[in-house]
């Protein structure tokens, strides 16, 4: 079987698109890196991708608010038709400003009965500041086609805005029955993650949401960053895996696409 077509979306001040494309790849991914005026033009374009990527950065400056500006500009015309391809089978990933990008734009968490409105943000850190450090990740879903349950691993965080809140107690509630909470940041020991291995502050440990469907992830740390072996700061000593565990998400997400 040939290998699925993905997109790299990138904007400008979007920086991890290139990292983003090589994992793709990596994973067995035919990708493209393109810019989103070609889809705000002809947004069924899109549908020559099975795969369609986010990466993080800082869109259009962050000038308003992490993702605000990119959100914006697809909201009437690109979401609807992520949003009919998510229906035949595609799917989406965000990562970092792209998670907000997804969220702006009414493409997470899209719980039922939402009908594209927003329903959750990432807000300011509880530090306060820019957080950049290496973070432990454990799956807790079994409902995500980027995802295995139960899986840990290692991946490099970097945001000032990675703190994942929702409007209300309902619409937490709806997630948590839909399986929707994906990801948690944990300790080195395996329990709950407080602060630094909890960069963002998020309550419940929240590093990444996928939609009902499972296809729609959104991550706040960097799988991309960590796919070869000597990405993790621990690959000098020879402990370290063959490649990185990042890789994992890209592999999943072109198994499922194929």
């Amino acid at each position: 079987m040939s290998a699925p077509k993905a997109l790299v979306l990138r904007s400008a001040g979007t920086n991890c698109e290139v990292e983003s494309a090589h994992a793709l790849k990596r994973a067995g991914a035919a990708p493209e890196i393109v810019h989103i005026g070609r889809f705000l033009e002809s947004p069924e374009k899109l549908r020559a991708y099975r795969i369609v990527v986010f990466p993080g950065g800082f869109s259009y400056g962050d000038d308003i608010a992490s993702g605000v500006v990119f959100g914006v500009e697809m909201r009437n015309r690109v979401t609807p038709e992520l949003r009919r391809m998510i229906a035949d089978g595609a799917l989406v990933l965000g990562i970092c400003n792209g998670f907000q990008i997804l969220v702006r734009s009414g493409l997470l968490p899209a719980t039922a009965g939402a009908d594209g409105a927003q329903e959750a943000s990432l807000a300011q850190n509880i530090s306060g500041r820019y957080e950049c450090r290496w973070t432990r990740l454990e799956v807790t879903t079994d409902r995500c086609a980027f995802l295995t349950k139960g899986e840990v691993f290692d991946v490099p965080a970097a945001h000032a805005e990675g703190r994942f809140v929702t409007k209300d107690d309902a619409v937490r509630e709806r997630m948590r029955a839909a399986g929707q909470f994906a990801l948690r940041y944990i300790a080195p020991d395996g329990g709950a993650a407080e602060f630094p291995w909890n960069p963002s502050g998020t309550q419940d440990g929240v590093a990444g949401v996928c939609d009902p469907t499972g296809r729609v992830l959104g991550i706040m740390p960097h799988p991309e960053r960590n796919v070869e072996s000597w990405h993790h700061p621990d690959w000098t000593t020879g402990t370290t895996p063959t490649e990185g565990a990042g890789l994992s998400v890209f592999r999943n997400a072109v198994r499922a696409a194929k």
